[in-house]
């Protein structure tokens, strides 16, 4: 059986940044990271895609939250 990981948040823009980029916390206490912070979530990328793009699916369909 699969393992899942925990439920938690994800954000494409940071407040008052300019940079597009997939950020992660596993809970609201947790600071955001970047997604390349958390191999054990990340998934491979494709070239086509954003990159994030395939971490960011396989989280949503998991139930993590986009804000």
């Amino acid at each position: 059986m699969e393992a899942t990981a925990a439920i938690g948040q994800m954000i494409w823009k940071l407040p008052g940044s300019q940079e597009t980029v997939l950020h992660l916390r596993r809970s609201e206490a947790d600071e955001w990271r970047v997604y390349s912070e958390f191999p054990d979530l990340m998934e491979p990328e494709e070239l086509e895609m954003s990159p994030g793009y395939a971490t960011f699916i396989t989280l949503l369909k998991r139930g993590w939250m986009l804000l």
